[in-house]
């Protein structure tokens, strides 16, 4: 990553700033994790792809990480402020609701980004990839 003399104080970013840069790190994990996979065709690269970033994918990855009470206080306050953050746009997929924890979610990622917490932000990617790939398995069989 780039050094900047400047760093960007997360606290002080609104949600939606937050979930913008979280969206970016989310999706460079996911395509690199599809592509370790040997998965390599451009549209099954998509289609994959979809499973993890979609708002219903982070909606759920979401849920599954606070059921098993793995956030700290301090990332459930993040989740809370993107959850609550107001867009100004419609989402065409899904309902607002799942729409509103997608974008908690992906402010989660940005915050530990740009806190430059590497580690849990990792560990919680780890975390997303094994409950897609659980709920990929379950609908196969």
């Amino acid at each position: 990553m780039l050094h900047y003399e400047e760093k960007v104080d997360a606290k002080q970013l609104n949600s939606l700033a937050l979930a913008y840069m979280g969206d970016a790190v989310f999706e460079v994990y996911v395509r690199r994790h599809l592509l370790q996979s040997g998965k390599v065709k451009p549209n099954h690269l998509h289609r994959e792809g979809t499973k993890y970033v979609s708002a219903k994918a982070q909606c759920q990855i979401l849920f599954q990480m606070m059921d098993d009470g793995i956030l700290s206080e301090d990332e459930l306050a993040v989740v809370m402020r993107g959850r609550n953050a107001k867009s100004g746009t419609v989402p065409k997929n899904t309902d607002v609701q799942t729409y509103r924890y997608s974008t908690a979610f992906e402010a989660l990622l940005g915050h530990l980004h740009l806190t430059g917490k590497q580690e849990r932000l990792e560990e919680l990617i780890l975390t997303a990839f094994s409950h897609v790939e659980i709920q990929k398995g379950g609908a196969k069989g």
